[in-house]
């Protein structure tokens, strides 16, 4: 294998010295080594004067040797030598006289020697190769990274025909290849939940749920996946649609698909993929279900306009976000809820925990994530507040001068206390860096806010519903540019521009990564809700709206306490007659609420 040098000419050192060539001085009758490339590749890497990025070549020179006398300086082409105590090597002469010896060549060893280094890469293997700047903006962030093969992300989910190893096909997802990914995150997220683990271990001899048929429309990750798989260990069939457009982690989704669970949900999804999806839960032949776990009231608002009849077979409802229990107490209050409904939003577990470190851990990661923004210390954020404390919080710590509005004077005076200034929004709003909206109300930024915003200012919103922020963007006169995935220039006829994340949506679930551990808290509360509603006697529960009570609030966090090798204090026979409670709980009344709203 021969390599060629450059060297310099004695007259000017930027002139170019004759090719020399190296040969083995080792003096070994082994076979030289094999070039990998081709003759045609090997003549055109001598002609321009490169060697192979694969071989890796280690030179070891030998020590420099005086020449007695002065050596007359040779012409470049005459420069190299042989040197009788180099056992027949070569030697060269230097420019001063000195003679040093050519270097000894190593074998040269290559990975695998029929790889050809002069192919440039396919189309499918460039697909293949470690997450790059162009795909990383499409992909599921729900926990970190996103296995998605982009090969037939043009085609929709609804036009494929997919089985599982098993031959199932009751189920629509992006990809079913990618449920060995998915099967690893679930994985993960399982060493991060050990309330819905211990649960699933000590009930499911009992099986709670046998015949319990569960319809759900929550977000699809990789902690509803363990809370899925906890429900069918406790007997529970379940069929399932994610609640927003974004926040599916299509591997999770494979994952579960495969383990035989019928899933219909992809990330990115359209208004109409989205009801399509719920319709395919619900309306099946030879199943019907009888209680329904609902994230954000669209699977109960959609049984209820298209198959109001199913209500006569549900046993309960069980509601996780603020936007569905509004609208659960909507029914109620029409004398139109059919079924008891269990509040979970509103229970303490969820209150003290889901909305306060959820929040504050996931908005700067979805912030950053997004924009790319790194600069948080000296911005100037208005949080429009209903589970705010965390998103409060996270910026505050950052050296943020946070702005907050609120409409409840207990909270208000919370925000205050904590050294936050409490405003209206359209005091503020012309000054403000990022506006982050979590309210679950409709029309917190309106259109006449964004007219006044600077340029360049942020909007988002961490509350379930995409109605927070005005939809009147949509209109002739202004301008959207995509930048990225879930990224959008909102361009002014005058130029300026507002960066909208998340199209409004929410922008934790869709767009970063959330706490497993908190996450937890929330779906063994769900689960624990789902058990009491479903193995209620006839009678105790009306049609009407309920909150968890106290004592399972209490047990889903002394599930959580082994994790951090806590120990609770128990009370004495005296103690707790002194305080009328009983020695195992329940601590707090029913109608305690947490404030940590």
């Amino acid at each position: 294998f021969s390599v060629r040098f450059a060297a310099m000419s004695v007259q000017a050192v930027t002139a170019k010295m004759a090719e020399v060539e190296l040969k083995d001085v080792a003096g070994k009758a082994a076979s030289p080594a094999i070039s990998p490339l081709t003759p045609k590749a090997e003549e055109k890497k001598s002609e321009n004067n490169s060697t192979s990025p694969a071989a890796a070549v280690t030179v070891e020179p030998s020590p420099v040797t005086t020449a007695p006398n002065p050596v007359k300086m040779p012409q470049a082409s005459a420069m190299k030598r042989p040197d009788p105590q180099q056992n027949g090597g070569e030697a060269f002469v230097n420019y001063d006289g000195t003679v040093a010896e050519a270097p000894r060549m190593k074998k040269i060893q290559f990975a695998d020697q029929k790889q050809e280094f002069n192919k440039r890469p396919t189309k499918i293997s460039r697909r293949s190769l470690s997450r790059s700047i162009s795909q990383s903006s499409t992909d599921s962030y729900g926990s970190a990274a996103s296995y998605t093969d982009s090969s037939d992300d043009e085609t929709s989910p609804r036009d494929k025909q997919q089985k599982n190893s098993k031959g199932n096909a009751d189920f629509c997802i992006k990809n079913i290849k990618q449920a060995d990914f998915g099967r690893r995150e679930i994985e993960i997220a399982e060493q991060e939940m050990p309330a819905l683990m211990a649960l699933r271990k000590r009930a499911q001899g009992e099986k709670p749920l046998a015949g319990a048929k569960i319809v759900g429309c929550t977000h699809i990750t990789a902690q509803t996946a363990v809370l899925m798989e906890t429900l069918s260990a406790l007997g529970a069939q379940c069929r399932w649609a994610a609640c927003n457009i974004y926040s599916t982690q299509n591997e999770v989704a494979a994952a579960l698909a495969e383990g035989g669970f019928s899933v219909f949900a992809w990330k990115g999804e359209s208004e109409d993929d989205f009801w399509w999806c719920i319709d395919r839960c619900v309306n099946v032949e030879g199943w019907q279900p009888n209680m329904i776990l609902d994230d954000g009231g669209d699977l109960t608002h959609w049984i209820y306009k298209k198959y109001p009849s199913m209500f006569k077979k549900i046993k309960g409802i069980v509601e996780e976000s603020v936007t569905g229990v509004h609208r659960l107490y909507q029914l109620s209050k029409a004398g139109k809820l059919c079924v008891p409904a269990m509040n979970v939003n509103d229970s303490v577990t969820k209150q003290k925990f889901d909305n306060l470190y959820c929040c504050r851990e996931s908005i700067l990661d979805g912030y950053i994530h997004l924009t790319f923004l790194f600069r948080v210390i000296s911005v100037n954020p208005v949080v429009c507040n209903k589970v705010g404390k965390g998103c409060c919080a996270a910026l505050k710590a950052m050296g943020s001068i946070v702005y907050v509005t609120e409409i409840d004077p207990i909270c208000a005076l919370q925000a205050c206390m904590d050294g936050f200034r409490l405003v209206k929004l359209n005091e503020v709003i012309r000054q403000v860096d990022i506006v982050i909206t979590c309210t679950g109300n409709k029309n917190v930024v309106v259109r006449e806010y964004m007219d006044r915003m600077k340029n360049g200012c942020i909007v988002c919103n961490m509350g379930h519903s995409n109605t927070e922020i005005d939809a009147s963007l949509r209109t002739p006169e202004l301008t959207w540019e995509r930048v990225r995935s879930q990224v959008d220039h909102v361009i002014w006829p005058d130029g300026k521009r507002i960066v909208l994340l998340a199209e409004g949506r929410l922008l934790n679930l869709s767009c970063s990564t959330v706490p497993t551990f908190v996450l937890s808290i929330t779906a063994t509360t769900q689960a624990l809700a789902l058990i009491e509603l479903y193995n209620a006697p006839e009678g105790r529960y009306k049609q009407d709206v309920y909150l968890l009570p106290k004592k399972m609030d209490e047990y889903v966090a002394s599930l959580h306490l082994p994790t951090f090798d806590a120990h609770l204090t128990e009370l004495s026979d005296e103690q707790a007659k002194y305080l009328g409670l009983n020695k195992n709980g329940p601590f707090k009344p029913n109608y305690y609420r947490s404030a940590a709203a």
